[in-house]
């Protein structure tokens, strides 16, 4: 069937693409592209762990993969945030997320985490939050990638995560008033898709912390995509299934939506086929 007389649906693909690095040593993103879509024909991916000019990564080159991913990706509006930005010896290098969209693009907004560096090894993270016009109206896909070294660490950015919700969710509520230039921010929405890596088991209480209800009435919480489709279902490893160099084969991927898409989730899928990355991608299809 033709999509445009398809019923009214959308897919969307996360997943950690660790630079490009398979897990045969060689940084590929043209394979990182063709798997993501085999793997899905989504309207909206969502990339972490993206690179420029970084040379000293295993297997990378330093080229800026930010701009290389949008030309792999015809049709599609590609956003990127680099929540690490520094300088190097050949200009900026600079490290983070990326949302391509073939849905059309409102308001874009990006999120600073709050980074303590704790006597830790550990970077800058951050959120990239876009308004896409779906089916069912404006709804926002957030991607992040939070710490990976200290729940010290990550305890702050969940809570930076929900904050940032809870004021996007008011907004929605009480638009701020339209006025010219930067001023006329558009629509946004309560509704939420976040989706990324994590670096947490899910036992781990912070993610139930994620999960918990807000106080702020009108506020959505987010609920966890894999459980309220699959309720007492072992989430799939989404790390290491392949790469054995990284510890035993864990989850720690997920995508959560807030509670007014509960009905519409159709479907989320943690593929176990490709190894063009030491982390998994997630599909996750909502009618």
């Amino acid at each position: 069937m033709d999509r445009q007389h398809e019923a009214p649906h959308m897919k969307l693909l996360t997943w950690n693409i660790q630079w490009g690095l398979g897990c045969d040593g060689q940084v590929d993103l043209r394979r990182i592209a063709g798997e993501a879509r085999r793997i899905c024909d989504a309207d909206v991916f969502c990339f972490q762990e993206v690179s420029a000019g970084f040379e000293d990564l295993a297997g990378n080159d330093g080229a800026d993969q930010f701009t290389a991913l949008a030309g792999l990706f015809e049709g599609y509006a590609a956003i990127s945030f680099a929540a690490v930005d520094m300088p190097g010896p050949k200009g900026r290098r600079r490290f983070g997320n990326m949302v391509l969209s073939r849905l059309p693009v409102g308001q874009v907004v990006r999120h600073a985490l709050p980074w303590d560096a704790a006597g830790v090894e550990c970077m800058p993270r951050g959120a990239l939050d876009v308004v896409v016009d779906a089916p069912a109206g404006p709804l926002r896909v957030i991607t992040t990638h939070l710490e990976w070294s200290s729940p010290a660490l990550r305890g702050p950015q969940v809570d930076a995560l929900r904050e940032c919700h809870r004021l996007a969710a008011r907004r929605a509520a009480d638009p701020p008033l339209a006025g010219k230039g930067p001023y006329d921010t558009g629509p946004g929405s309560a509704q939420a898709v976040l989706c990324g890596d994590f670096n947490m088991t899910p036992g781990d209480p912070l993610l139930a912390r994620l999960q918990s209800p807000f106080d702020a009435p009108g506020v959505p919480q987010f609920c966890d995509a894999w459980r309220l489709r699959n309720p007492g279902a072992a989430h799939p490893p989404s790390m290491c299934l392949h790469h054995l160099g990284g510890g035993p084969a864990r989850c720690l991927d997920y995508v959560f939506v807030t509670a007014g898409l509960g009905a519409p989730l159709v479907a989320i899928t943690y593929d176990a086929s490709s190894d063009a990355s030491d982390h998994q991608a997630l599909v996750t299809e909502f009618a």
